[in-house]
């Protein structure tokens, strides 16, 4: 049963966007930038984590996950360290995706050509 709600949530949300972009005609950035704000706004209203119990992957894997590590991570950084947490809480919980997003994308750029 855990997968079939991980489907049906991601797929779920995953037609959200395809309806931002077919019908509202909007680029995939600004679906992208739209779901990273959606996570940290559920996040920020303690709607994310009961997302992710009852979901699992469906909502982890996508991009709302983003928003959600770095709202999570600046509000603990922030509830410890005061003001300068936030700042530092924005790369706590997601510095690994960040740097291999930097390093895949450099060996990318290495192996492959761009079109001229």
């Amino acid at each position: 049963m855990e997968y079939i709600w991980a489907f049906l949530v991601g797929g779920f949300l995953c037609f959200i966007g395809q309806i931002l972009m077919d019908i509202f005609k909007l680029t995939a950035i600004h679906v992208m930038s739209f779901f990273v704000v959606l996570g940290s706004v559920l996040d920020g209203f303690g709607l994310y984590e009961k997302l992710i119990d009852f979901a699992g992957a469906g909502v982890t894997v996508p991009v709302t996950s983003l928003g959600y590590a770095l709202q999570h991570g600046v509000m603990e950084e922030a509830e410890q360290t005061g003001l300068i947490g936030l700042g530092l809480g924005t790369f706590n919980l997601t510095s690994a995706g960040i740097s291999s997003a930097i390093l895949f994308g450099f060996l990318a750029a290495l192996v492959f050509k761009p079109k001229g």
